[in-house]
């Protein structure tokens, strides 16, 4: 008898053990999540089947989730521009057209991971503005954007998009960065 209820002491204590490990798990994980949450509006080669839609993806330590689709509630200019065919949206609220993308939840580390990609803060600007879900919702949502806030003038004089693909005219296929020459600064026919 004393046998029989050593093990279901030592069950107990186990299974209590285990039960405190897992809590503590999922507890830092809510914790972790609900800490570091962003929405983040994307209108070019991040969205989904566009060429750099893995950056949400390539750190298996971070988190992204697709929310809906949206569109900007002012009118920004969204350009090609460069021989590289990048898409840019220019800071000039009013000018262009409401444009289309998609808004995903990302963590932290996706995010640092799309502020390297977008030279967060030295090239792109990321700032937060509301948008417009498209999916049926048509709630409004605070997300980060990534804007270029300098630029040269003449570029609102290029065609401007209600969105961005690159499918197409292989003329205008986007140029990813390593098919780029490292002495075409890109950023010197942008900026001032």
């Amino acid at each position: 008898m004393i046998n029989k209820n050593l093990n279901y002491i030592i069950i107990l204590f186990l299974c209590e053990d285990c039960f405190k490990r897992a809590f503590a798990v999922e507890q830092n994980f809510t914790n972790q999540m609900a800490s570091s949450r962003h929405y983040v509006f994307v209108y070019g080669t991040l969205k989904t089947n566009e060429p750099n839609h893995h950056w949400f993806y390539k750190n298996e330590a971070g988190h992204s989730n697709f929310i809906c689709n949206a569109q900007t509630i002012e009118k920004y200019p969204l350009i090609i521009a460069t021989r590289y065919n990048v898409p840019f949206l220019l800071h000039s609220a009013g000018v262009g057209h409401y444009v289309k993308g998609e808004i995903y939840e990302v963590d932290d580390i996706i995010l640092k991971d799309l502020d390297e990609l977008e030279e967060h803060p030295t090239f792109y600007v990321r700032e937060e503005h509301f948008v417009k879900c498209i999916d049926g919702s048509e709630k409004n949502m605070k997300v980060w954007i990534y804007f270029i806030k300098q630029f040269n003038q003449k570029l609102l004089n290029l065609p401007m998009l209600d969105h961005y693909t690159n499918e197409g005219e292989v003329q205008f296929q986007y140029v990813p960065r390593y098919d780029r020459n490292p002495e075409y600064d890109i950023k010197q026919l942008i900026l001032l």
